[in-house]
């Protein structure tokens, strides 16, 4: 069995996304925002062994099984996986309206 090696790219726009959460929880506390963050970014890098470790993204249209997603602190993380990237696409909040990609 060979193992493949993947590596974790966060696009600008899931950085973007990751930002802002942060410095909206950090107006109340910045200990918690960091944890968010952390969390987040942990749940992402559980992915690098398995990239199908979580289910297929609901909201993409033609789904090939390569487009993945999953919910942390409600917020809805989305990548994309292929041959040795695994790519963030976005992280939005679960209560922003869904546009489909």
């Amino acid at each position: 069995m060979v193992n493949k090696t993947y590596r974790i790219v966060w696009t600008r726009r899931s950085q973007t996304h990751l930002a802002a959460a942060h410095k909206f929880i950090a107006q109340d506390s910045k200990k918690q925002a960091d944890k968010v963050v952390a969390n987040i970014a942990s749940a992402v890098y559980k992915a690098i062994e398995n990239p199908e470790y979580y289910n297929p993204d609901k909201f993409k249209v033609d789904n090939d099984g390569s487009y993945r997603a999953f919910e942390k602190h409600h917020f809805r993380i989305s990548y994309r996986f292929t041959a040795t990237v695994i790519r963030v696409l976005r992280v939005r909040h679960t209560k922003m309206s869904i546009n489909k990609y």
